[in-house]
């Protein structure tokens, strides 16, 4: 497939070469480590040895950072793991895909939980609050990137809104924080290192002067008259719009917001992201059955990117505050020069 073979190209960093960098020596962890986390302090009395990856983006993390011997299992995996981490990824316990119970996380004795969104670990989660996990011992861990808003709690999927554009700092301070609670500061600074990198390179490669593109990043619908879940304007989508010398065609400050299809005709965007999703939770989960769709609705295809075939696929993983963010931006970018929207 196309996204197996663009994520392989882009995410050109192997595994080895973070683990191996020797470019920054950072002292080693002293224990006990006190971080303070999402409202929260967590103390660590030593390095986990059985932690449990509760969401993709913080299993891929761990998985980066040559974690696999000290994890327990993962769950929540909206797309297949990244290729260069497969190898790896094969030799840690997969509860589910999808939700997994508090009950089947408890069952493999972890000593440390990291989950990626406040559904997994948060006020309103499908899986347990995080003083269910405090009453029995066990320090827990949610993404920077999605704490993001009181209101989060109130929202019945837990995103919350955004005020200001996401960036990757939040991103970079998760990784540092990960890498110090197992002490592997290095190759924590490695990773980060080869992510400002990318960022870099690829705002460079914007000539001056090129237009600035709308564009609409749909992540998925439970069907083609329902409202279309959509990347919000200061969500890792408007990042990504903003990096590649554009905009976010969407206005909302929610992460997540469900718009109907007039909206979006109103919006006119000039680029249409579709993400392509493993999980197979709804037909529309798929690029292809998106894009029959925005060609063969009468009025939807009558939107500027339909008519002039601006339509590209990324990664669904890469919408959400991720590892994978910026490779998702650099899949894009590939697609817009094969399209001559970008030199």
């Amino acid at each position: 497939m196309y996204l197996t073979r663009s994520i392989a190209a882009v995410a050109g960093l192997t595994l080895a070469a973070i683990i191996s960098s020797g470019s920054a020596h950072a002292a080693s962890t002293q224990y006990p480590l006190t971080i303070e986390n999402c409202g929260a302090k967590v103390t660590f009395d030593k390095a986990p040895s059985r932690a449990i990856g509760l969401g993709q983006n913080s299993a891929e993390i761990m998985l980066m950072l040559g974690l696999k011997d000290r994890m327990a299992a993962t769950a929540f995996w909206p797309s297949k793991v990244m290729p260069q981490l497969a190898e790896d990824n094969a030799k840690v316990k997969l509860l589910t895909v999808e939700f997994p119970t508090f009950e089947a996380l408890l069952a493999e004795n972890p000593d440390f939980v990291a989950a990626m969104l406040p559904t997994l670990i948060g006020p309103s989660s499908k899986v347990a609050k995080r003083e269910d996990f405090e009453k029995v011992g066990v320090p827990s861990y949610i993404s920077p990137s999605t704490c993001v808003s009181p209101d989060a709690a109130k929202d019945k999927y837990g995103y919350g809104n955004r005020s200001a554009l996401w960036d990757m700092s939040s991103l970079f301070q998760e990784i540092d924080e990960l890498s110090k609670i197992f002490d592997v500061q290095d190759r924590g600074q490695a990773l980060i290192a080869d992510l400002k990198k990318r960022e870099a390179d690829l705002r460079a490669s914007i000539s001056p002067g090129e237009k600035k593109l709308s564009y609409v990043f749909w992540f998925s619908s439970p069907s083609p008259t329902a409202d279309a879940y959509l990347g919000g304007k200061n969500s890792p989508s408007g990042y990504i719009a903003d990096i590649l010398g554009g905009k976010n065609a969407i206005a909302s400050e929610a992460d997540w917001p469900t718009v109907g299809w007039e909206s979006i005709i109103a919006a006119n965007p000039d680029v249409i992201v579709v993400a392509s999703l493993d999980r197979n939770r709804w037909e529309l989960d798929k690029p292809e059955a998106k894009i029959k769709f925005l060609k063969t609705d009468p009025a939807v295809s009558q939107i500027t990117a339909v008519k002039n075939g601006a339509i590209v696929v990324m990664d669904g993983q890469a919408m959400n505050p991720t590892i994978r963010t910026i490779y998702g931006a650099q899949q894009i970018a590939e697609q817009l020069k094969t399209l001559g929207l970008q030199k």
